[in-house]
C-alpha cells in the first residue's frame, strides 16, 4: 500500500449503506445461508471496529419510506414501456427496514433516513459531512449497483474523496459486483479491501 493518500481519521468517515435485516438477515433460509458465505457481516464489524478506534465517525442509511408505498417514485421503465411501482417491505419502523444488530448504531452516530437509492438525495448527509470538515468517505454495504453506485456517483459530483470496501459490499449477482469494482468504480473512488484500508489509517503522531 502506497502512503501517498493516507486516511486522515478527522476528516474521514466510515457510512454503512442500508446494511439492514432485510437484506443482510432475509427470511428465507437459503438467501440467509448465501448472505453468510460471503463473510461481509464480519468485515462491517472489523471496519467499525477499526473506524471507532481511530475517531472516524461513523453514519448509517436508513429508509423512512411510508407503510402504504405512496412516497415511492413510479418509473418507466423496458420495451414495451411500462410503469413500476415498488413499496417494497423496508418501510419506516419495520423489522426489516432496522439495521442489524451486529454494527448497531450508538450514541453520537449519523442515521442518514432517505427516500430514495441515493445517500445524498434530499438527506442532511452532505450537510453533516461538511459541518465536520469530513472530505473522504469509507463506503460499505449494498446492494452495489443500486445505492453503492448511486451514492458514489453523487459523493464525486460533490468532490468528495471515496473509498469502496470491494470485500464489504454485495450485488446479487456477483458478476455485476466484480465488473463495478473492477471497471467502474476505479474511476471514481479508491477500491480497497478492508485490511487494506484499515492499514491506510493515518496513525496520529506521538508527541
Amino acid at each position: 500500500m502506497s502512503d501517498e493518500f493516507p486516511i486522515i481519521p478527522e476528516k474521514t468517515c466510515l457510512l454503512f449503506f442500508d446494511t439492514l435485516n432485510g437484506g443482510w438477515h432475509p427470511a428465507d433460509s437459503a438467501a440467509a445461508a448465501a448472505v453468510a458465505a460471503t463473510g461481509i457481516i464480519p468485515r462491517f464489524q472489523k471496519i467499525e471496529q477499526a473506524c471507532r478506534a481511530a475517531g472516524i465517525p461513523v453514519f448509517y442509511t436508513q429508509p423512512e419510506h411510508r407503510q402504504d408505498g405512496k412516497d415511492w417514485g413510479l418509473t418507466v421503465v423496458g420495451d414495451p414501456p411500462r410503469v413500476t411501482y415498488f413499496a417494497g417491505a423496508n418501510y419506516k419502523g419495520s423489522h426489516n427496514a432496522m439495521i442489524i444488530d451486529e454494527i448497531q448504531p450508538r450514541p453520537g452516530d449519523y442515521i442518514i433516513t432517505k427516500h430514495r437509492w441515493s445517500s445524498f438525495h434530499q438527506t442532511h448527509l452532505e450537510l453533516s459531512l461538511r459541518s465536520r470538515g469530513i472530505d473522504t468517505i469509507i463506503l460499505a454495504g449494498g446492494s452495489t449497483n443500486v445505492g453503492i453506485a448511486s451514492t458514489a456517483y453523487a459523493a464525486r459530483d460533490r468532490d468528495f474523496s471515496l473509498i469502496i470496501l470491494r470485500d464489504a459490499c454485495k450485488a446479487r449477482d456477483p458478476e455485476v459486483n466484480d465488473f463495478l469494482m473492477n471497471e467502474v468504480f476505479p474511476r471514481v473512488s479508491r477500491v480497497l479491501t478492508v485490511d487494506e484500508t484499515i492499514a491506510s489509517i493515518a496513525v496520529p503522531a506521538t508527541v
